[in-house]
């Protein structure tokens, strides 16, 4: 399916069900986002990376205002719904401010809360030797992956090519691959930290029988 969407480039990757909360103060748009108020209409927020715009997106729609200020500026609260790629790319709209486009929808993210046994674990893993809690549900109305992928040391780039899997399935084996380099990294960093330790106090040192 087919659509032309106003666009709001950010230097971000935004997953459909994310909740995305924006402070709006340049004056294109504040009047992509006033027009999106006014009729109840979605944009899209294309990544733009390493000083270009990327070729993928995720269509939002708007939650809440959350406040506007007498000056125009605005926050507003809203809502990832599916990833988009664009085909056609106008900056600015023809009459606005802004940039748009026709893009590609691609399907909305499927439900369902089996999470690979391998990722969980993971995860748990990840946390526990950063020494921090989380709050990830797999009940969640969210696909897992898209939970959780701000949230265990992803780049920017790794986080726009997990965008673009139309999986979750997919989605779920790149992020265990992920964790097995950074878990990988870690546990060195913790071996190296217990060496240090140890480094400068008495030992006993068994003699060595030649």
């Amino acid at each position: 399916m087919q659509k032309f969407l106003p666009l709001f480039p950010l230097n971000l990757v935004p997953f459909p069900l994310e909740d995305l909360n924006l402070h709006i103060f340049e004056p294109r748009y504040r009047q992509l986002l006033n027009e999106s108020l006014d009729h109840g209409t979605n944009f899209g927020i294309p990544v733009f990376l390493d000083g270009k715009l990327l070729g993928f997106g995720t269509e939002v729609k708007v939650i809440k205002l959350s406040k506007r200020y007498d000056d125009g500026r605005m926050d507003v609260r809203t809502q990832g719904i599916r990833v988009f790629r664009i085909i056609d790319f106008q900056n600015p709209v023809e009459m606005k401010l802004y940039a748009g486009g026709v893009v590609e929808l691609l399907p909305e993210p499927e439900i369902s809360p089996s999470v690979m046994v391998g990722l969980s674990q993971r995860v748990e893993t990840l946390y526990k030797l950063l020494g921090e809690k989380h709050s990830f549900d797999v009940n969640k109305p969210q696909p897992y992956s898209f939970q959780i992928a701000h949230k265990i040391g992803l780049s920017l780039e790794e986080e726009y090519n997990l965008l673009k899997m139309p999986t979750e399935a997919e989605r779920q084996g790149f992020l265990i691959q992920h964790l097995e380099r950074v878990i990988g990294v870690l546990q060195e960093v913790e071996r190296t930290k217990e060496r240090i330790k140890l480094n400068g106090h008495f030992k006993n040192l068994d003699p060595l029988n030649f």
